[in-house]
């Protein structure tokens, strides 16, 4: 009987000691890991604040209907706004975009271009529009049938 109790305890001590170098060798393992990640050092990237990209297609957020808004294109120099419904498009802008050269917030004032925007009966009449980008929007007042609401754009 005392053979039976020594080897059960000759046992528990072996496992004992087997977990116990299990546990050593992946806790060595894991702190190998640890130091060589925390020997690589991070990258600094010393990048200055880019202006904003505004080109490309806009389109409205703060509409009453889904299926009507105003969509904007903005190019490299200038910017066309368009009333659309379902089934048509009506330009309501076209005009100047001058982009922006610092990061941050951004506004400018475009010139229409009245050639264009007389051949819409939907356009603007104004010879210039304020436009703001703030936030990722681009905001704008717009005016048609006596009521004025400021317009809120998202990028597409």
């Amino acid at each position: 009987m005392r053979k039976g109790i020594a080897a059960t305890v000759a046992v528990i001590v072996m496992l004992m000691g087997l977990s116990s170098c299990g546990g050593n060798s992946s806790t060595s393992s894991d702190a190998g890991k640890q130091t060589t990640s925390s020997q690589e050092k991070p990258r600094k990237t010393n990048k200055a604040p880019q202006p904003a990209d505004l080109t490309g297609t806009w389109k409205q957020t703060n509409g009453s209907d889904k299926d009507h808004y105003q969509q904007a294109t903005v190019t490299a120099d200038s910017i066309e706004i368009n009333w659309v419904s379902p089934d048509t498009t009506s330009l309501y802008w076209s005009g100047s975009f001058t982009p922006p050269t610092t990061a941050g917030d951004y506004s400018w004032t475009s010139q229409g271009n009245k050639d264009k925007m007389s051949q819409s009966l939907l356009a603007s009449q104004d010879d210039t529009k304020d436009f703001k980008y703030e936030n990722g929007e681009i905001t704008y007042k717009a005016s048609a049938m006596g009521t004025t609401t400021t317009v809120h754009l998202k990028k597409q």
